[in-house]
């Protein structure tokens, strides 16, 4: 038993009291407790995959309690590799956000808040308390994206809540059908009663349908995703990078977890149209995804909708439910959530440096923010799935997967994907590279300032706002990031092979 577990989950609930109350002596001082809860919190979070990687599953039941009546907190490869990645995109955005803002303590306070809850449904073992802090991740991010001083913000975050609520009160639903046909919370032991009743049973298959719907709303899932294009492009672009990057990412870790673990994988092969439903949601949301992306004139809009595309990815991966499929979907949640949230933290600092904010006032982007463009092309390779990056080796092992599941259809769609992708790329590095600027973007840009303070902007957002060495250090990293981990994807293959296999078991 590993009193990591639960400190991993302490350390941000603590760091944001600390940086609530350290709004009393300095107002400013938030962004130093988070910095040093994140430190702490990314160290705790590597020794905890060390030991899950070497010594297998760590458990650690809250209070002493035995199982299942105490609350079981559980770290395998999987649930580790959510942790690291919570860690080291929270520490990236910290360096980011240090001179895009927003600069205020309360916003410190609920940026570690939302650390908390996304650690929480990572790691717990518990159903209800998934709930939980899945509950604590919403209201945390609804506060996020409304933390922007445009109405565009306010707006998003209030549709992000209406819509965000009815997911969780189906999850939460799901999650009482299966207690009263179990009468048990605990995972492990949920998923013995559910299979001892039998999966034909009606609460069993209620319970399936109304979790797996309410996460695909937490996923956005086409067309259950509506929620998403308002939410990353109403929000200041350091939180569009935060929960692009993990809000959408942990969901679709507790969409294989709640599938895997709790259901098992008995229950789809009992079950056949619990798979379709697996397999339309990740057609529907890969096609049409990517062409509601190509529509789009907003940058940041045109990154939402690619998430719900490449979400459809990890959904299908969970609907072909082999070893190296699900391999695939721990790799793509990893490479997507490191190169979207490159992507929407770089086309903030391309907005900071030249005000660009839509497909065409990218072009000859090179030659005003030849750090931007250069960050940005990268990406937007690693997302197209171009070897050796990442976002190549996580379609490579989905794609397997569905070949060796005889899943033919479905193995088109993940081929096609790709072509998607890079139809909605190719317009945009095109501008990028080689076409000449447009004479019309300080004009515009100019309005659009002008538009901002008379919305209700305060002072700071008035005040003009120059890319700093934290916000370039944070994007470059994530360049780096989408190629480099490209190398490492078959050794952490070969070390997640036992957590998916006990998965399948």
């Amino acid at each position: 038993m590993s009193d990591l577990a639960a400190l991993v989950v302490a350390v941000p609930i603590l760091g944001s009291l600390v940086a609530f109350l350290a709004s009393l002596v300095q107002s400013r001082s938030g962004w130093h407790v988070a910095v040093a809860a994140t430190v702490a919190y990314l160290a705790a979070a590597a020794s905890l995959a060390e030991r899950a990687f070497a010594d297998g599953r760590i458990e650690y039941v809250v209070g002493g309690f035995e199982v299942p009546y105490g609350i079981e907190l559980v770290v395998d490869g999987l649930s580790a590799t959510m942790l690291v990645l919570i860690g080291a995109v929270s520490l990236g955005v910290l360096a980011y956000s240090r001179r895009a803002g927003p600069r205020s303590n309360p916003f410190y306070a609920v940026f570690l808040l939302l650390v908390a809850g996304l650690t929480g449904m990572s790691i717990t073992g518990d159903l209800f308390n998934m709930y939980v802090f899945l509950e604590i991740t919403g209201l945390a991010a609804y506060a996020l994206v409304a933390s922007g001083d445009r109405g565009e913000s306010a707006v998003a975050a209030l549709k992000y809540l209406l819509v965000g609520t009815v997911g969780a009160s189906l999850f939460l639903l799901g999650i009482g059908y299966a207690y009263i046909g179990t009468g048990t919370l605990n995972m492990g032991d949920l998923a013995a009663k559910l299979a001892a009743n039998g999966y034909d049973a009606t609460l069993t298959q209620a319970a399936f349908a109304l979790m797996v719907v309410g996460l695909f709303i937490k996923v956005a899932v086409f067309p259950l995703h509506t929620w998403q294009p308002d939410a990353y492009a109403g929000a200041p672009d350091s939180v569009s990078g935060l929960i692009s990057a993990l809000v959408s990412t942990v969901a679709a870790y507790a969409l294989l977890r709640v599938v895997y673990t709790v259901f098992g994988a008995g229950f789809l092969d009992a079950n056949p149209l619990a798979t379709s439903l697996l397999v339309a949601g990740a057609t529907i949301s890969i096609v049409v995804g990517s062409l509601l992306a190509v529509s789009q004139t907003r940058v940041k809009r045109m990154l939402a909708y690619s998430s719900v595309s490449q979400f459809g990815l990890v959904v299908a991966a969970i609907s072909i439910g082999n070893v190296t499929a699900l391999t695939g979907a721990a790799v793509h949640l990893v490479g997507h959530a490191v190169m979207k949230g490159g992507l929407f933290l770089t086309a903030g600092l391309v907005d900071t440096e030249t005000g660009a904010t839509t497909v065409d006032d990218y072009a000859g982007l090179v030659k005003r923010s030849p750090v931007g463009a250069g960050v940005f092309g990268v990406l937007a390779v690693a997302m197209v799935g171009v070897p050796p990056t990442v976002g190549f080796a996580g379609k490579w092992y989905v794609a397997v997967g569905a070949a060796e599941s005889g899943s033919w259809a479905l193995l088109a769609v993940i081929v096609a994907s790709t072509v998607l992708t890079l139809a909605y790329f190719a317009r945009l590095v095109e501008r990028m590279f080689f076409r000449e600027p447009s004479t019309d973007l300080d004009a515009e840009t100019e309005r659009e300032t002008a538009s901002a303070v008379a919305d209700g902007g305060d002072e700071d957002a008035a005040e003009p706002v120059e890319a700093s060495l934290g916000m370039y250090a944070a994007v470059v990293a994530a360049a780096v990031l989408a190629v480099t981990l490209g190398f490492a994807v078959f050794q952490y293959g070969d070390l997640m092979q036992p957590t998916i296999e006990a998965l399948l078991s």
